[in-house]
């Protein structure tokens, strides 16, 4: 049986496409799986960030081997043609601390990411913007692909925008622990007191659930075209 794991950082990147499917969670590893053919997928997440990527991938092995891997979820803007509630196949990911390139396996779209250790401000995004002349940036994808070269198995990126080139948020960064688990009580009490980021977060929100849908309905697209 072929095994596709798809691995993303929060559920909520992954809602609209594991609708329905079987669910588990071992430890602190979300899984859900659906059998399709002679091919099972799982989608997992274990939190924001490389070394929570990593944990994900490793808690799927533990079942079998991963013959692809795909990495999925939201990304911000790094140029203003990347429009928020989009979906993009990216061609490469670049790790930002140590400039290592993955090329995906997927070249259909000329689309690159960078892959920082923490949720890029607009300060941020220009730097990176800059350095690497990628249009996206997340915090997991270089991980995951540096798992696949290591097993020489195919990898994969789709990314939704949630955030544009220009949006101007509240910093995320101090709401993720050690482990890569956002703090949603915390930041909500945040936020609450501070009500001049309501309209940015209302539209990152829709972004968010609009690139969700979207990533699901590519994705949905590509597996289901492939070999069964």
């Amino acid at each position: 049986m072929k095994r596709v794991a798809i691995i993303a950082a929060m559920p909520g990147e992954l809602k609209p496409l594991v609708h329905g499917w079987p669910h588990e969670s071992r430890h602190d590893v979300a899984l859900w799986r659906r059998r399709h053919g002679e091919s099972e997928w799982i989608a997992t997440c274990a939190g924001v960030g490389v070394a929570a990527a990593k944990r994900a991938f490793e808690e799927i092995e533990k079942d079998g081997a991963i013959d692809s891997v795909f990495s999925i979820g939201w990304a911000g803007a790094l140029r203003e043609e990347f429009a928020p509630g989009q979906a993009y196949r990216v061609s490469g990911v670049i790790d930002a601390r140590t400039g290592e390139r993955f090329g995906a396996a997927d070249q259909s779209e000329e689309c690159w990411l960078v892959t920082s250790d923490r949720v890029a401000d607009q300060a941020d995004k220009r730097q990176l913007a800059a350095a690497y002349e990628a249009g996206l940036v997340d915090m997991e994808a270089a991980g995951i692909a540096r798992q696949a070269l290591i097993r020489s198995i195919p990898f994969y990126c789709l990314k939704g925008v949630s955030d544009g080139f220009s949006d101007e948020l509240p910093d995320f960064n101090r709401f993720i622990s050690k482990h890569g688990q956002f703090q949603s009580a915390q930041f909500i009490l945040f936020t609450m007191l501070r009500p001049w980021h309501w309209p940015a977060l209302m539209r990152l929100g829709q972004n968010s659930k609009q690139s969700a849908q979207a990533i699901a309905e590519s994705l949905r697209d590509i597996l289901e075209r492939s070999p069964r």
